[in-house]
């Protein structure tokens, strides 16, 4: 299995475009820019979508599919470059018929321990925690 992407620099400031190998861009900027996702927070998001992912389909196959699911991605950097990840917490809301603790929980854990590709390369650096509130449909 293999993963690429190509990022193009737009010589005009510091912009760039990312896309990767199914033809799906994202647009990339510094904070100054403010046209894009900053990098850092790039990542921050792809572990959120990557363990999104696993946790719909999951739930689906639990026959418990979601109405909404939202996360929040909070983390703690180191204070001198290149600004590591140290603390990255992620708080799950989520809504759907059925849901019960045991399954949503089930699902995060699932996704953590057996299939996000994102949390299981940063987790050698930072240290993720999750929780999560189930929304009353």
């Amino acid at each position: 299995m293999s993963a690429n992407t190509t990022l193009r620099w737009i010589p005009d400031g510091n912009r760039f475009v990312s896309t990767d190998s199914t033809g799906h861009s994202v647009v990339l900027s510094t904070s100054d820019e403010n046209i894009g996702m900053k990098p850092s927070e790039l990542i921050l998001s792809a572990l959120a979508g990557c363990t999104s992912v696993d946790v719909v389909g999951i739930l689906a196959k639990k026959q418990t599919p979601l109405s909404h699911l939202e996360v929040e991605v909070t983390a703690e950097q180191d204070a001198d470059p290149p600004w590591t990840f140290r603390k990255i917490h992620m708080n799950f809301k989520l809504k759907g018929k059925g849901l019960t603790e045991k399954n949503v929980q089930q699902a995060i854990k699932l996704s953590e321990e057996k299939y996000c590709s994102v949390g299981a390369t940063l987790r050698g650096v930072a240290e993720i925690t999750t929780q999560f509130t189930i929304i009353e449909d």
